[in-house]
């Protein structure tokens, strides 16, 4: 038999379970967590599930109850494998010609297809953004868009960054995020999907860093992409660092956001010298400017 506790939470909770350091770290037999957004028209309402081989303890309550305010509903399930049970709730990514997957899911003929396990996974509320931010860049491609520097800051799995190369392979590309944990998973994710990693074209660099704090990315700067999935604060925050690092002409694409925020964080890009060229739509924005 197995377990599952799923506890109520909201945005900020539920994302900081991608982001977060294995709070189970030390235990001989870790659960499986991911988060989810079960009703897109509540955004705020999210849940965390963890799933136990064994009856979870007081101790492992405990500790899953420091990650939400919600009250833990506990559960025993049927005999099965666990894990896929964890995945087969994480439904593809279907955006332009990419398909993103779980193992609990087949690969989908001619699509662009990547596959994140459950524990990695995009079950994460950055589900709706993820979608949106591949199917801009799928769109940018179909237009003709040629990229030669990209940077994805604050890459999370990595998937934005293996989208871009599959569209552009030659270019330079580099990926970073302030979580350490997060370019493990990234580095996970490109030896599952056959990216290279490295310096040179075609490759992708990796890099543990606050915003752009980091001679990789002074070094590649500027870019002709830039990519910033991460929340509207931050984005805002790092406006004036991602113009600078931006060429003229150049294209910022930022998500993370929501509708309510979407004016303030395009201001902040305006303000300093940027067109907003797609102002995104439904809740969840995905925004695109060039940077005049």
């Amino acid at each position: 038999m197995s377990w599952r506790v799923t506890l109520p939470c909201n945005r900020a909770e539920g994302e900081a379970v991608g982001q977060m350091e294995d709070p189970f770290a030390d235990h001989p037999n870790p659960p499986v967590i991911v988060a989810d957004e079960p009703d897109e028209h509540r955004p705020d309402d999210w849940r965390i599930h963890a799933y136990f081989e064994a009856e979870p303890t007081a101790a492992e309550l405990a500790v899953l109850a420091g990650l939400a305010s919600g009250e833990p509903v506990i559960e025993e399930l049927a005999d099965e494998d666990w894990v896929t049970r964890s995945q087969a709730g994480l439904e593809p990514i279907e955006a332009g010609r990419f398909f993103v997957r779980t193992p609990a899911h087949a690969a989908r003929e001619g699509a662009i297809n990547f596959l994140i396990d459950a524990g990695l996974a995009f079950g994460t509320g950055h589900h709706h953004t993820t979608c949106g931010c591949l199917a801009a860049l799928d769109r940018m491609a179909s237009a003709g868009k040629r990229f030669e520097r990209i940077a994805d800051i604050g890459t999370g799995t990595g998937l934005l960054a293996f989208g871009a190369m599959a569209l552009w392979p030659e270019a330079l590309a580099i990926a970073t995020d302030i979580d350490p944990i997060s370019i493990d998973v990234t580095r996970d994710n490109a030896l599952l999907n056959g990216v290279a990693l490295g310096e040179g074209q075609g490759e992708l660099a990796l890099a543990v860093a606050n915003g752009m704090a980091h001679p990789a990315l002074a070094e590649r700067a500027p870019f002709d992409l830039l990519i910033a999935n991460i929340l509207a604060g931050p984005l805002i925050e790092l406006a004036e660092d991602f113009v600078a690092a931006t060429v003229r002409g150049g294209t910022i694409l930022l998500a993370g956001l929501l509708d309510t925020q979407a004016d303030a964080v395009t201001a902040a890009y305006v303000e300093r010298g940027c067109r907003l060229v797609e102002p995104g739509e439904g809740e969840w924005r995905v925004l695109v400017l060039k940077r005049e």
